[in-house]
């Protein structure tokens, strides 16, 4: 997991390094701005929701304990859930520029690149495509979350771990896509390295619920995974 957390790292600082990336993610910010800002809203509006179910009613001394530990619970699913939404959103928004991004990092270590020739909008279809079965797979751990919805810890744990597998995949779409890869393959990598994406994800995942720094993280990632998949592109 560390070494997962350390390479997110490297790929943040790689992409403030070189002009080269900079000068991409600087014409992508606004658009990420955008769907950043939505988000936030629709989140803050869960958080309210939840918490209202969530809640007790009481007027013990404890109970006044209890409603913010429950209501940090509630903030915390909600911002995942945002920044779900924004991974997948944004990603698919910004893919023809990701693409590049990933283009330009594997030149910078020295790999062999596949140019590819996907117009705009086939970039974005195809991003977008690419989440469907990640998304079955999530709502399945969002089914066993509701199993355990008036135990909010429970829920929060279980929903928090599903998202961040989910994260595993969507990080990994650009390098994934420009070497041929389809979902089993995805899912045999993933699984191989398991520790290292749950590592990788989970950073991210933290780093999505700080202000500005959040606009980063779906470029860093597809720097840092760039940088470290070294495996030969497929023709």
């Amino acid at each position: 997991m560390i070494k997962g957390a350390l390479a997110f790292l490297a790929g943040l600082k790689l992409l403030f390094e070189r002009s080269e990336l900079r000068a991409l993610l600087w014409r992508m910010l606004g658009l990420l701005f955008l769907f950043m800002a939505l988000l936030s809203v629709a989140a803050f509006w869960g958080v309210d929701y939840l918490a209202a179910l969530w809640i007790p009613q009481g007027d013990a001394w404890y109970w006044q304990l209890l409603s913010w530990f429950v209501w940090l619970l509630a903030l915390l699913l909600a911002l995942i859930s945002g920044a779900i939404a924004y991974v997948t959103l944004g990603s698919a928004a910004v893919a023809p520029w990701l693409d590049e991004l990933a283009g330009r990092t594997e030149m910078i270590s020295g790999q062999s690149v596949r140019p590819q020739s996907l117009p705009w909008m086939k970039l974005v279809i195809q991003s977008l495509s690419n989440s469907l079965r990640p998304l079955l797979g999530l709502l399945l751990w969002g089914g066993a979350a509701l199993l355990f919805f008036w135990l909010p810890p429970v829920a929060t744990a279980i929903w928090s771990y599903g998202c961040v597998r989910f994260l595993s995949f969507e990080l990994i779409d650009t390098p994934a896509s420009r070497r041929n890869w389809d979902f089993a393959g995805r899912k045999q990598r993933l699984n191989e390295g398991r520790w290292f994406y749950l590592g990788f994800a989970g950073l991210a995942a933290l780093l999505l619920m700080v202000p500005l720094l959040n606009l980063t993280v779906i470029p860093a990632a597809v720097v840092g995974l760039s940088s470290v998949i070294k495996e030969p592109q497929e023709a």
